[in-house]
């Protein structure tokens, strides 16, 4: 029974909403771009490795923090695991990252391990400065460049794909410290996104992330697709309808539009490695 319930709290740690979207968006980018199962699988368990050492020391980092924000949603903070349980787990997935990623080859795995260093240092203390984008445009930037060089006879990423991961990565930064504002001003954390405000962040992620789906759309060699057309058509309204029903109180509408324009991107993302065949 304790074992099931440290389980369930390393799982709950984990952050498992970025987890899992951004695992399954490395899993599909590597379909698209080539990859066969054993290299995809490599890849995708790479990635994944990161992602929960990244959780994991996210969660055992902020363990105070969060207690003083009475987060009952973070396990640490809720008594249901130990702090040292977790900080185990974030080291032995750092442990598995570093060999899956080096399995891929040398720069490959090199481009990998730079990405998860940036998010580590966006945990270490970044997040609560004004460079605190910066470890979103460096890692979502790497993240294509990764699967893409990680690919049996592949060309290294263009360079529209990786501006690309950078601005969507960026704005969803943005995107995700909307909700928790409040709670991170509480206990010490201004980010960029912090100083901005609310409406500022919104407008921010909104642009950055209408920015990714420019690129995407207009980026690749050749005509714009008729699939790349039609997201700017739905994300530019999207966007600009979200920022004005923001300014009504207590509007979710500038959220909601992001993140609208997130799945966009995202989608356009993975589908266009089908374009570097």
């Amino acid at each position: 029974m304790n074992v099931r319930r440290t389980v369930l709290a390393l799982a709950l740690a984990c952050h498992p909403g970025p987890t899992v979207a951004v695992t399954t968006v490395t899993a599909v980018l590597a379909v698209a771009v080539g990859h066969g199962l054993g290299s995809g699988v490599l890849v995708t368990a790479a990635v994944l490795a990161g992602q929960l050492s990244i959780g994991w020391g996210n969660d055992w980092l902020d363990r105070e923090r969060d207690r003083r924000s009475s987060r009952r949603d973070k396990p640490i903070a809720a008594g249901a695991v130990a702090p040292a349980t977790v900080l185990t787990a974030a080291l032995a997935a750092v442990g598995g990252c570093v060999v899956l990623s080096l399995l891929n080859g040398t720069v490959p795995g090199t481009l990998h391990l730079a990405a998860v260093a940036w998010a580590w240092a966006y945990n270490l203390g970044l997040k609560a400065t004004v460079a605190s984008p910066v470890p979103f445009a460096v890692s979502f930037g790497l993240l294509p460049a990764f699967v893409v060089a990680a690919a049996p006879g592949s060309e290294p990423a263009p360079v529209w794909m990786v501006l690309a991961g950078a601005l969507l990565g960026t704005g969803a930064h943005f995107a995700n410290v909307l909700p928790d504002l409040d709670d991170d001003a509480a206990t010490g954390v201004r980010g960029l996104g912090h100083r901005l405000g609310r409406r500022g962040c919104a407008a921010t992620a909104a642009v950055l992330l209408l920015a990714a789906v420019a690129v995407l759309a207009l980026g690749p060699p050749g005509p714009p697709t008729p699939g790349g057309l039609a997201a700017l058509l739905l994300t530019v309204p999207t966007g600009a309808l979200g920022l004005v029903l923001t300014r009504r109180p207590g509007s979710r509408a500038a959220f909601t539009s992001v993140l609208v324009i997130a799945v966009v991107a995202v989608t356009l993302l993975v589908t266009s490695g089908t374009r570097l065949r």
